[in-house]
């Protein structure tokens, strides 16, 4: 790999002695690991069935190693959405922002979404999480995974960090801000990130650094958390960003919290000349020391690739936690908002929607119906959402067809199977699972003729997608987008 010669100038600068470790670092590949998605399954019960070769990523509960011959993406349990691929070092941001259930959260860029499912999964279901991505095609990728994942109290969203703010200001407990940067830390990892890197990159990722994070503190609530994350070593996008934003913004400093031992601290001494002459010397010797309660993890000192994190608080008394019902400013309660829904469309397709519960669920999801055309989701608060782009308006319940209801594969990924009246186990192993996947119709055991209706098949006792039962076939209805070859 041939790296390009100023970065590698301004690394043995960084570095001094330990470069060439650094160095030796880009002969070796890039570790693998996966999250196990524990909204679905605790760690102890996926270690006892797992297939794979597993060691815990030492900085993520929930993180596991894996090796190359293991392909865990194949497996039928990744599109039950079991776990989560993700590179190891970046699944030690998300915690960071110490995210708790019923709180209001932003996940600002949010793609492809595995901090998302990460907050998601501290959330356990309960609050609000805004997942925002303002590229299109990274938008879809990171819906589709929120699907996957069976998170219920996700609005995914495709806009511009500006536009957020002028709907929702000091409104968000916690806002994580991994930003868009030179990807120096993927190097190793991403061609594509080598490839585009140059100087004048660095200078154009920190100016968008600083506006998303100008965007961002208007977001978050007095009292509040804003974890801002890199994937590069640029000490102007990691040190520099953190310093410049806090000369902006008085009322943030950085939080000193204590992090894993394989973490390095940031170097105050790289915060360069993000600091202004005409910042009092009081206040810059404030954030020069708070510099270095920032982290950063170096590949040549831990199984993982490059990133920088900070976390920053707001001045201010965080707001008490509240029921929904108390929460005035997000509107109705979730019990007003599932029995006033609007018009006779939304009344009709609301009576299709629980005819099709009662009969194929033993327990309803909670949250406030919402149609949007023909699209029935269940919100998980009132929220301000017209004039914005919204991809995923919480839980995707299903179609409103003809006088019929058709559920969605949201609803079968979001459920247990203990929710639904009639199921379909598959083994994770069996050739009827990878027919299934591929999009056939099955056929019923020897045994028996199961009921008629909505049926939600299980690979190995966990939801894969629905099919629907008529006779002696069930007939598939996992989504064509989704089949394998």
């Amino acid at each position: 790999m041939r790296l390009p010669e100023e970065f590698e100038k301004r690394m043995k600068e960084m570095l001094g002695d330990e470069y060439p470790a650094f160095l030796e670092g880009f002969q070796h590949e890039p570790f693998l690991a996966l999250r196990v998605n524990t909204c679905k399954l605790s760690t102890q019960e996926f270690q006892k069935m797992s297939p794979f070769s597993l060691r815990p990523v030492s900085w993520a509960a929930e993180g596991f190693y894996y090796e190359k011959t293991d392909r865990p993406g194949k497996h039928p349990w990744h599109e039950a959405g079991l776990y989560y691929i993700q590179e190891p070092s970046a699944m030690a941001v998300a915690p960071l922002a110490e995210a708790q259930p019923g709180e209001r959260i932003l996940d600002l860029c949010a793609a492809p979404g595995g901090k998302t499912t990460q907050l998601a999964m501290a959330m356990k279901g309960k609050g609000l999480l805004v997942s925002n991505e303002i590229h299109p095609a990274r938008a879809r990728i990171l819906s589709s995974n929120v699907e996957r994942m069976g998170i219920t109290h996700a609005v995914v969203t495709n806009e511009t960090p500006k536009k957020l703010a002028e709907r929702f200001p000091a409104f968000f407990d916690r806002i994580l801000v991994d930003a868009p940067c030179s990807g120096e830390g993927m190097f190793r990892k991403e061609e594509q990130a080598l490839l585009q890197w140059s100087a004048e990159n660095v200078r154009m990722c920190v100016r968008r650094q600083q506006e998303i994070l100008d965007q961002a503190a208007e977001m978050l609530r007095p009292g509040g958390v804003l974890v801002y994350s890199t994937c590069t070593f640029a000490p102007e996008e990691d040190e520099g960003s953190v310093a410049a934003f806090l000369c902006g913004h008085p009322e943030f400093s950085v939080k000193k919290i204590q992090a894993c031992e394989s973490f390095s601290s940031g170097n105050p001494a790289w915060a360069g000349e993000a600091i202004p002459e005409n910042v009092s010397q009081e206040e810059k010797e404030r954030i020069l020391q708070e510099l270095s309660y920032t982290f950063r993890l170096w590949p040549q000192r831990l199984e993982g690739e490059g990133h920088f994190a900070a976390v920053l608080q707001k001045d201010g008394e965080a707001r008490r936690l509240r029921k929904p019902e108390e929460d005035l400013s997000l509107g109705q309660s979730r019990k007003k908002g599932a029995r006033t829904a609007g018009g006779t469309a939304e009344a009709q397709a609301l009576k299709l929607w629980e005819d099709f519960a009662r009969d194929t669920l033993t327990r309803l999801p909670e949250g406030i119906p919402a149609l949007f055309g023909e699209q029935l989701f269940l919100l998980p608060c009132v929220l301000p959402l017209s004039g914005l782009k919204v991809l995923r308006a919480g839980l995707h319940l299903g179609t409103i067809k003809k006088n019929r209801f058709e559920p969605s594969h949201a609803l079968a990924l979001a459920l247990r199977a203990e929710d639904a009246k009639r199921v379909r186990p598959l083994l994770g192993d069996s050739t009827e699972i990878k027919s299934y996947l591929r999009g056939e119709s099955l056929e019923a055991p020897s045994s028996h003729t199961p009921e008629k209706g909505w049926t939600l098949v299980l690979v190995d006792g966990y939801p894969a997608g629905w099919g629907k039962q008529s006779g002696g076939t069930l007939k598939n209805h996992y989504p064509k987008g989704l089949r394998l070859n």
